[in-house]
């Protein structure tokens, strides 16, 4: 984090786009929420860009919008088809205009990158030739002529739409392998018609696209282009051919917004969103390529999560526009907090992915674990202060405590958070110990500092009984008391091998020799990273997963990138298997489906990942004599960061 003294020369500069004046350099680039639910724009989308907007961001690119019904990938992608698109459009924009802020919206047609099917059957697939997306597995028709023609339509009848209904601007997306990047791509595009075969032909549906959009649509109203430089896969668009392209089209567009990576591949598609192993504005020397050889706005995005790093990029001439979609998504204010030299105020990303893109795979509206806050901006409106205020004790000081005291004590509640433990974070401080994941530390910080500023009393190295939390007379209060590492009370052991769990590895306790096996029962983030931890360290590691892979429960853009780690440091997966037992050399396993027995011998220790069994025991002692007892988090029951913190919240938010 910058110092006070830190100053923007830069970021806050605004920037004028053909007619348009932005008011800065930060961008809420287009990403999908999952909030609209009937392919219109509807009120909790408008609350969401509004709670950006008054952030201070200087423009907003709304999510992809379909402009032919095939484009329909999700069941809650945005629709521009028709004019009942227009009221929902115009309520945003004059809603994001109020605030200050710039509106543009995504054209978009998905081509073969179908995500899911709509209503249970597979739907039709387009793409340039039938060629096989491998990321999920489909086999597209050849699009036809007319296909062509009335798609392209729909890029112009979208845009004029949308200018109707007061929008500044639309982009095209021919990033992430989407449809006009397939037709670019020539692993991808081999037709031997117009609309392929050499460079110019392959050209042609991108260039008519931004055609359609500018023919349709007044001189002041701006059509850019969001393309990806590298899209990261052996038969991706390749570096030079990207910047080829958008040599050719820069005459006809106003601004590129630069990414990386393609929805086609696994590997390619961790760079849509990618997680906390890549470095911050990675993306910035291609843009700064770019940049040598266009004369209009470049904007670049890819792990710019703080306002310092997008000053780097800008003063060293490395794009025009910095993407900070995830940094506002952690905390809407960024923007101005950083204007006004609160550095320190500051939520930073810390690239999980876990709410953000982790809600959109699985159909829900995205949000963030450390503000929950976020998505669900018509649940959370500003309340104002309590009128009678109670006595509040939170017993526990990992990230669920955290966000409990500091709402609470905000709308202005007597609270005294008491932490058994030196240090607050509870199990994040373990969390970050694990290779590559050091940067989750920084929900600690964030928390942390939320709650200094809130007033609440912290109690560090003080651990409660019920006795003692009945002498202090509370109100209200508020368990936050985590979890233990469950040990399976079936497990056969003769007491000569070694056993452990993953937290006394992670705390160095345990000595677990050359040859270790991890019996992941859960799936999630500590199987794999103890994995990595241990292979890093020398050990020969087998990783045995009660699930069809390793991470089952991770979002994909992390998994991905967990396996590939695994993959370089030679971890054997063992799919499919549950523990039963182990001896002084061996390890028991048996398959989850067959039932057959499956051996590991030579193993020195055998660590559990077995998950956690909650430690509530208060709340019994408690509920006779104090009228208001709340578990929350892992001491109700266990699971994620993200639900301890959306747990604290909801618990402080509700009290009268």
């Amino acid at each position: 984090m910058p110092s006070q003294s830190f100053m923007f020369s830069e970021l806050f500069k605004p920037i004028v786009i053909r007619d348009i004046i932005i008011r800065n350099r930060i961008v809420s680039t287009g990403h999908d929420t999952t909030i609209p639910t009937d392919g219109t724009v509807n009120e909790g989308l408008v609350a969401y860009h509004q709670a950006r907007a008054k952030g201070g961001v200087g423009l907003i690119v709304a999510q992809v919008t379909g402009v032919h019904e095939s484009a329909r990938y999700t069941n809650h992608v945005l629709m521009g088809t028709d004019d009942d698109c227009i009221q929902g459009f115009r309520i945003l924009a004059e809603t994001v205009h109020k605030e200050g802020a710039k509106l543009f919206v995504q054209l978009f047609h998905p081509g073969r990158e179908m995500t899911e099917s709509l209503d249970g059957t597979a739907p039709i697939a387009w793409a340039p030739s039938v060629s096989p997306s491998e990321r999920f597995h489909v086999i597209p028709r050849a699009i036809t002529e007319e296909m062509i023609q009335e798609i392209l339509d729909g890029y112009g009848k979208v845009a004029k739409r949308l200018e109707k209904a007061g929008v500044d601007g639309v982009e095209i997306v021919a990033s992430h392998g989407y449809l006009p990047a397939q037709f670019l791509n020539p692993t991808v595009n081999r037709r031997k018609d117009k609309w392929g075969g050499s460079e110019e032909n392959r050209r042609r549906f991108l260039r008519e696209a931004i055609g359609k959009a500018r023919a349709v649509t007044s001189s002041k109203f701006i059509v850019g282009l969001r393309i990806s430089g590298d899209e990261q896969y052996e038969d991706g668009f390749s570096k030079s051919a990207t910047l080829d392209t958008i040599k050719h089209v820069s005459s006809d567009i106003d601004y590129v917004s630069l990414v990386d990576g393609t929805s086609a591949t696994l590997g390619g598609s961790v760079h849509i969103v990618p997680p906390m192993y890549y470095e911050p504005g990675y993306v910035a020397p291609f843009s700064a390529r770019l940049k040598e050889i266009i004369d209009i706005p470049v904007i670049v995005t890819g792990r710019i999560n703080q306002p310092h790093e997008a000053e780097k990029i800008l003063k060293n001439n490395a794009a025009d526009m910095c993407g900070m979609t995830r940094a506002m998504i952690c905390d809407p204010l960024m923007p101005v907090k950083a204007k006004n030299g609160n550095f320190d105020e500051i939520r930073a990303c810390i690239g999980c992915n876990q709410a953000c893109i982790g809600h959109f795979h699985k159909g829900h509206a995205i949000s963030c674990i450390q503000y929950p806050e976020t998505g669900r901006e018509l649940e959370f409106t500003n309340k104002p202060k309590v009128k009678n205020s109670l006595k509040v004790v939170v017993v526990g000081g990992g990230p669920g405590g955290m966000k409990a005291a500091s709402v609470a004590s905000n709308r202005g509640h007597e609270v005294s958070l008491y932490e058994a433990d030196s240090q607050l974070g509870g199990q994040a401080r373990l969390a970050q110990l694990l290779p590559n994941r050091s940067e989750f530390g920084g929900i600690i910080t964030n928390l942390s500092r939320e709650l200094e500023t809130s007033g609440a009393k912290i109690n560090l190295g003080v651990s409660l009984n019920a006795t003692k939390i009945k002498q202090l007379k509370p109100d209200v209060v508020i368990l936050a008391t985590g979890a233990k590492p469950l040990w399976p009370e079936n497990l056969s052991n003769n007491g000569e091998g070694q056993v452990c769990d993953a937290w006394q590895v992670l705390k160095g306790e345990v000595n677990v020799g050359s040859s270790v096996l991890i019996h992941d029962w859960k799936g999630d983030w500590i199987g794999m990273g103890v994995a990595e931890h241990l292979a890093q360290n020398g050990c020969k590691v087998r990783l045995a997963v009660n699930g069809l892979f390793a991470g089952e429960s991770l979002q994909s853009y992390v998994r991905d990138s967990n396996a590939a780690r695994l993959h370089d440091l030679g971890v054997k997966i063992i799919p499919y298997v549950r523990l039963y037992g182990r001896d002084e050399d061996s390890v028991y396993l048996q398959h989850t489906v067959h039932g057959a027995a499956i051996i590991e011998e030579e193993v020195d220790t055998l660590v559990l990942a077995q998950g956690h069994t909650p430690e509530n025991r208060l709340e019994t002692e408690l509920r006779d004599d104090i009228e208001k007892v709340i578990c929350i988090g892992d001491c109700q029951m266990p699971r994620t960061c993200e639900e301890a913190v959306l747990e604290g919240l909801r618990a402080a938010y509700n009290l009268a």
